[in-house]
């Protein structure tokens, strides 16, 4: 049997991190997402302003043992419509993709034991999970949709976006032959321009002892060049990418790379290294060279980097995006549900 037992105060993601991140190594999905220094930069900002308030109700389930089987990170608040509404941490704009700590075989249990709290002792007068981003093939998809309409709930999903992620070849050469003729060509063309390009074209990626500062506010320099990221990135926006690349940073799998031309920052990305995977999180650009497609040169690098180091995989989080597709994008999806009591 599994008991839940619900957290409310800041301090529990620090306080859990070291049993967090063993169960996150055992679950059905481990993203850098579901980290618990990623939710805990995003509650202390509420996802840089995308949320005024809300209290956590971070649930915790424990088998009769007293070990912690599962964890949900919930909050209480009030939804786009004004409904009393539980989310998960880290709610919607800035994390790709969010899910449940917890292994398939216990997925089940949990959810009904988590289900059955949150109807009983729950935030009073809540109406609405309402579940962003969850992996479409996730084990706790199937496992909310089934319990929740057992329990006579209206159950609603959508697929929001679709995640595309490159599986990686053992070799360059691999990965271009795996690309269709057209892919293949544009690839070769556009490193082989850098190469040629009046200006000398380099890149690097920021060594892990480095000071790691002034490369985040170089790159936040980068992202404002961008009209659209200029008005999404406001004070409290800015305040929650320092905070997060300096923890994760910390943690050792921060990936900031840069593209220079010239000697001149031409292009940036922040990419999360992790699991043996490349998470392409954000990027920013020097309009100066636009003409070279340094993302594209600089991620074809950063693509032969990740085979050169044994990664299995670039997942070039949501988005539908052409590039993506280009560089041998396959789809996976995310989902959200929408839970009514």
């Amino acid at each position: 049997m599994m008991n839940i037992e619900f957290l409310h105060t800041d301090q529990s993601f620090s306080e859990l991190s070291d049993i967090w991140e063993a169960l996150l190594r055992r679950s059905g999905s481990n993203t850098p997402f579901q980290q618990p220094c990623y939710l805990d930069a995003w509650w202390s900002t509420m996802g840089g302003g995308e949320w005024d308030d809300g209290e956590l109700w971070l649930g915790v389930g424990k088998v009769d043992s007293g070990e912690i089987a599962g964890i949900a990170p919930l909050f209480f608040t009030k939804d786009r419509k004004g409904r009393p509404s539980i989310l998960i941490v880290g709610s919607a704009e800035v994390s790709d993709y969010l899910d449940f700590i917890v292994s398939e075989s216990a997925t089940e249990e949990f959810v009904d034991a988590l289900l059955g709290s949150l109807d009983v002792e729950g935030p009073e007068g809540w109406e609405v999970l309402d579940f962003y981003n969850l992996p479409e093939e996730s084990a706790t998809v199937q496992a909310l949709q089934r319990l929740a309409e057992k329990r006579g709930w209206r159950v609603g999903k959508e697929r929001i976006s679709p995640v595309p992620f490159v599986a990686l070849a053992g070799s360059w050469e691999a990965y271009l032959q795996a690309l269709n003729s057209k892919q293949r060509k544009e690839v070769k063309r556009k490193l082989r321009r850098a190469e040629e390009y009046p200006a000398r074209v380099s890149w690097r990626i920021i060594d892990r002892d480095s000071p790691i500062e002034p490369e985040i506010d170089l790159f936040l320099e980068l992202m404002q060049n961008d009209s659209e990221k200029r008005v999404f990135l406001t004070d409290k926006m800015l305040e929650f990418f320092r905070r997060l690349a300096l923890t994760v940073h910390e943690r050792g799998w921060l990936q900031l790379a840069f593209l220079e031309v010239g000697g001149e920052p031409a292009f940036g990305y922040l990419n999360f290294d992790y699991e043996d995977k490349l998470w392409v999180y954000n990027s920013g650009f020097n309009p100066s060279h636009y003409e070279l497609s340094p993302g594209w040169v600089l991620m074809a690098h950063l693509i032969r980097w990740a085979i050169d180091y044994g990664r299995t995989e670039v997942d070039f989080l949501r988005g539908d995006e052409g590039y993506k597709y280009r560089l041998g994008g396959v789809d996976r999806h995310i989902v959200r549900l929408i839970i009514e009591r």
